[in-house]
């Protein structure tokens, strides 16, 4: 089976945090739910922060360092948000049709030392969007607003 096939659910995760991030306004894009919190909208970039760092930083070699540019003060505006979670899952998209079942296993060694298989760190990655989409969707509530059921 292909990684593309493997990893398919992962486009109805997607599709609920795009759903979940509509439901925000610009203005509570800031909203902290408590003081030593990132604002709601950084965690939406942290989203696209952590799938281009595993995939392009620590898996390719495609970046020099974990990347810095995911912030609020660069995108602002939930638009500016969304086209960064686009751009770097389109290229996801297509690393994942691009690999085979049997380069899952490779072993990746990570610039910090550490190392796991492939199929580890792609997991890690949807795992780390679903959990902040859930975060997103719990702050939504916060905010007096429903969130997403899936």
């Amino acid at each position: 089976m292909k990684p593309e096939q493997i990893f398919n659910h992962w486009k109805a995760i997607r599709a609920n945090l795009l759903e979940t991030i509509d439901r925000f306004s610009e203005a509570e894009l800031a909203y902290q739910p408590f003081a030593s919190s990132w604002p709601a909208g950084q965690i939406m970039l942290h989203i696209a922060d952590a799938e281009d760092g595993w995939l392009r930083y620590a898996v390719s070699g495609e970046l020099d360092k974990w990347p810095e540019e995911y912030t609020l003060e660069n995108y602002p505006r939930k638009a500016a948000i969304l086209a960064a979670l686009n751009a770097v899952h389109q290229r996801t998209e297509q690393y994942l049709a691009g690999l085979d079942e049997a380069q899952l296993g490779q072993v990746i060694q990570f610039p910090w030392g550490e190392s796991a298989p492939l199929l580890w760190v792609l997991w890690h990655v949807v795992e780390h969007e679903t959990h902040h989409r859930g975060e997103l969707s719990l702050i939504l509530g916060m905010l007096g607003k429903e969130g997403v059921d899936v």
